[in-house]
């Protein structure tokens, strides 16, 4: 079993950066994927970002060059740093857990809210 839970989010100005932290309850340098999926209002969770356990990661088109996903197993952490923020990314952000770069897993953190306004 993992829990996920997430910190980092808030409000911020557009061309801002934040940085989004999931801290594991087990040991993630077992072969997880971690992913931070988001969800706005009214649309669906899309993957924003993901890494396997040997580094390889997986971008949306719309967040390649601003965001960057990392992980630190000795730490069971994983982090989604977001530069140059827009108001479209505003969401609510979710941490996952599981065995593929292209789905989802099954552990899911609380989500944490991003909000990018002036």
């Amino acid at each position: 079993q993992v829990q996920l839970v997430e910190s980092g989010g808030g409000l911020v100005q557009p061309g801002g950066s934040l940085r989004l932290s999931c801290a594991a309850s087990a040991s993630i340098s077992h072969g997880y994927v971690m992913g931070w999926y988001r969800q706005a209002p009214g649309k669906q969770r899309e993957l924003v970002a993901a890494v396997n356990g040997g580094g390889i990661t997986r971008y949306t088109d719309s967040v390649k060059g601003r965001f960057t996903i990392s992980r630190d197993d000795a730490k069971t952490t994983v982090y989604l740093q977001m530069n140059s923020l827009k108001p479209e990314d505003t969401a609510v952000y979710y941490c996952n857990a599981g065995v593929s770069l292209y789905a989802p897993g099954r552990y899911w953190g609380q989500g944490t809210q991003v909000t990018v306004s002036s």
